[in-house]
């Protein structure tokens, strides 16, 4: 199943990229019962699969009671509560139009930022420091941990910016063509990445720093060989 899914686990040509090497080897929890609804506010019980309804047209947050302290328990999302008190935390304050790193990891949205980028980015912080897992985060929105394009369908479906997941190749076609003011996505047919509000969240840099999140920008070695696109508006 991950095989078919997984949209940056495998190059359509076959090859493995760079950034499925640092995989944990690790296999996704996938439901029986498919890709479950479009991310929004839920409140579940710890460990328990979350009953999403459908897509609002109003962006919205992802929510997802975190287990990590919890014995037996598989990782989740961290909570918007929990991310809002480690932002705190930082004592940083939030740029007008750039984005912010914390020392955590974590990303600061920018005062004037749209609300649909504001909940991108929120959606971003609760899964920023989950593993990489292959096939992650395209047969259900909360996963234990997500590939590159798993992890860019859950951050825009939170913000009302997709209403399915997409794999690295499809994200080629994402949108409208070239770079975005708020949001850019890179996509080629075995990895994708975006810069969101001047920060970089790509599961490459998940293997350097322990966070998806990162204020360097992108050394892959063909970068331009990856397609430019943009949510339209954004």
């Amino acid at each position: 199943m991950a095989a078919a899914l997984g949209g940056c686990g495998v190059a359509s040509n076959g090859h493995t990229p760079a950034e499925a090497i640092v995989s944990d080897g690790g296999s996704a929890q996938h439901g029986s019962s498919g890709l479950r609804a479009h991310p929004q506010a839920v409140d579940p019980v710890a460990g328990e699969a979350a009953q999403l309804s459908a897509p609002a047209a109003a962006p919205s947050s992802v929510s997802v009671s975190s287990t990590s302290g919890q014995s037996g328990q598989l990782p989740q999302p961290i909570s918007e509560a929990e991310v809002k008190a480690e932002l705190a935390e930082s004592g940083i304050s939030a740029n007008p139009d750039q984005a912010t790193l914390t020392p955590g990891g974590l990303a600061i949205a920018p005062v004037n930022a749209p609300p649909a980028v504001q909940a991108v980015i929120a959606a971003a912080n609760e899964i920023a420091r989950l593993p990489y897992i292959w096939g992650g985060g395209h047969q259900t929105y909360e996963d234990t941990g997500y590939d590159c394009s798993g992890s860019l369908s859950f951050i825009l479906a939170a913000g009302g910016l997709l209403n399915q997941t997409e794999t690295s190749w499809e994200f080629e076609n994402y949108g409208d063509p070239g770079p975005g003011k708020w949001i850019t996505i890179f996509a080629t047919d075995g990895h994708t990445f975006a810069y969101i509000a001047g920060l970089r969240f790509d599961t490459v840099a998940l293997a350097e720093t322990g966070s998806r999140w990162s204020n360097r920008p992108a050394d892959e070695p063909d970068l331009s060989s990856f397609v430019a696109r943009h949510p339209p508006g954004l």
